[in-house]
């Protein structure tokens, strides 16, 4: 049987470790080929040679989905190197955590334009390929479906205390998928979105341990309490947090053939937690 995604181009932000990383190499493994990127060069380059050693194609666009000129970049290496585009999913994401009243303005923009501005620039700047493409298919007498997946979270459909920032960004996100998905319709592209629960990822590790991650020159701590962690996972049904390869899972059900004609949705992929 054939790779449910043989030939099919796919563009995943913040791919290079985590999540991001497993969706990669799932797509890859059902045929994909894949526009890894990261902010940093070393583990862009980790996933794409984990890509070709399995058998698959891959090439990097390293960068901060952030600036300016990253989403025609982005776009612009998947038709230079494929010559095509099917499948766009916004992964890249952090979090930089504060209440209310001792956020400042910088922590606010700062994830605000990572997880809502970054990919409305991705979807603006792929619309005019995607229509081409479309166009040319049509003439053709072809139907290619093409997908988008947004990355939202638990956060974002029901908040999170300390979180304004990334839970306004991820609910933002759900708008993002619908309104697209009623925009897009007509160019045969589904828009759906995949809001996460607890999953583990160096995001997620012991805050005890004092990492680290480096944006942009700012040292953001990363990390959850212990205790906070285990009263987390004692909450979820399934009783347990879930791994990238289970996050990435969710997101191929809606990249593959047999989800065609789901657009406009938001699925949890949460071990059974249904709020927060």
């Amino acid at each position: 049987m054939a790779p449910k995604l043989e030939g099919k181009v796919a563009l995943i932000t913040g791919s290079g470790r985590g999540i991001g990383r497993s969706i990669a190499l799932k797509l890859a493994s059902e045929g994909a080929r894949i526009v890894v990127n990261d902010l940093d060069t070393a583990p862009a380059q980790e996933t794409v040679q984990a890509i070709r050693d399995a058998g698959g194609q891959a090439v990097a666009c390293v960068g901060n989905v952030t600036a300016p000129d990253f989403a025609e970049r982005f776009i612009g290496t998947a038709v230079s190197e494929y010559k095509g585009l099917d499948i766009i999913v916004n992964n890249a994401g952090y979090t930089w955590d504060n209440v209310i009243q001792k956020m400042s303005d910088e922590q606010w923009y700062a994830i605000i334009d990572c997880h809502l501005t970054a990919p409305f620039r991705i979807l603006r700047a792929a619309q005019p390929v995607i229509r081409a493409l479309g166009k040319a298919e049509t003439e053709a007498g072809q139907r290619v479906v093409r997908k988008v997946v947004n990355i939202s979270s638990m956060a974002g459909l029901f908040g999170n205390a300390g979180q304004i920032n990334y839970s306004t960004a991820k609910a933002g996100i759900v708008g993002m998928t619908q309104t697209l998905a009623k925009e897009w319709g007509r160019m045969n592209v589904t828009v759906n979105a995949v809001a996460y629960g607890l999953i583990k990822t160096r995001l997620t590790s012991n805050a005890n341990e004092g990492a680290t991650a480096n944006v942009e020159g700012r040292e953001i701590k990363i990390g959850v309490n212990p205790g906070l962690m285990a009263a987390m996972e004692s909450s979820i049904p399934l009783g347990r947090g879930g791994t990238p390869d289970e996050a990435a899972g969710a997101v191929y059900l809606l990249c593959i053939p047999e989800s065609d004609y789901v657009s406009g949705q938001t699925l949890t992929c949460s071990g059974g937690l249904a709020g927060i």
